[in-house]
């Protein structure tokens, strides 16, 4: 993925002003936690070797481009739904898929091979948070609730996980409003379903919700309900330059601020919450 230095910390796309933000909503991996970077690349491998095993004589190159353009989109949502699609792929080329779950622990296995040196690293030095979570993260969600804003976590990572993983990271407790991750009854949550609780629960209007994260999905939950919406657009490796592409498609579906992680919180709060 293309990267780029820039020299305005926050990006503004449209000003748009969360002054009177009563709930911020965030989402988890890339936005909060490091500890599953490089996922993609664990599942986009996986997904091609599924639909090359076909034989259709597609090249490589583009069902890299079919699977990486559907796991994006769906990035956000329960980990299933990227399942599904991988599913109905196969079943378009005329094979015949195997049940999504069998998809989704197959990649689970392989993504838990990738990080299990992280999580142990994680368990034996508490000093180490540092380096999994995405630069300023403690920082903001300190300063968010210290300002009253009723915290959400809210992740397609199954629940179980992402609540393992918040504890070991220390930022379970930010999140007065509650933590939420997928379920094995993948249609019972989602973050728009959390949107429409919150606001029907008299909380807050969907104008009063701010949003953070570097899916497409949340990004767009958000801005349907009226909500302002920062898109992290991280690089993940150094977490300290944008990521173009990634930058590119949060724009694209509403992002009002475009920040590669959480350093200049004082210069996106001065434009966050103007009045």
């Amino acid at each position: 993925m293309s990267v780029h230095e820039t020299t305005d910390p926050v990006e503004i796309l449209t000003g748009a002003s969360a002054a009177g933000a009563k709930v911020a909503l965030f989402d988890f991996d890339g936005t909060i936690s490091l500890i599953r970077a490089g996922w993609i690349d664990v599942m986009v491998p996986m997904m091609v070797e599924a639909l090359a095993d076909l034989h259709t004589g597609e090249a490589e190159a583009d069902l890299t481009a079919v699977v990486r353009d559907f796991v994006d989109r769906l990035t956000g949502k329960q980990t299933v739904y990227q399942m599904i699609e991988l599913s109905r792929q196969i079943t378009l080329r005329g094979g015949t898929p195997q049940d999504p779950i069998v998809y989704k622990k197959r990649y689970l296995d392989l993504l838990h091979a990738r990080i299990t040196h992280r999580l142990k690293d994680l368990r034996q030095d508490r000093s180490s948070v540092g380096k999994y979570v995405v630069p300023g993260s403690l920082e903001l969600l300190e300063a968010l609730r210290t300002r009253g804003l009723t915290l959400y976590l809210a992740s397609g990572t199954d629940q179980d996980y992402m609540r393992a993983e918040a504890d070991l990271l220390g930022v379970t407790s930010f999140f007065n409003g509650g933590v939420f991750g997928a379920l094995d009854d993948y249609k019972s949550f989602s973050k728009k379903m959390l949107i429409e609780k919150i606001i029907a629960g008299a909380e807050c209007r969907g104008s009063e919700i701010l949003g953070f994260g570097d899916g497409y999905v949340e990004i767009e939950n958000v801005k349907a309900v009226g909500g302002v919406a920062v898109g992290v657009a991280s690089d993940e490796l150094q977490c300290l330059k944008i990521d173009t592409w990634k930058r590119d498609r949060l724009a694209s579906v509403g992002a009002d601020y475009i920040i590669p992680n959480y350093l200049s919180r004082a210069a996106l709060f001065d434009r966050l919450f103007a009045l």
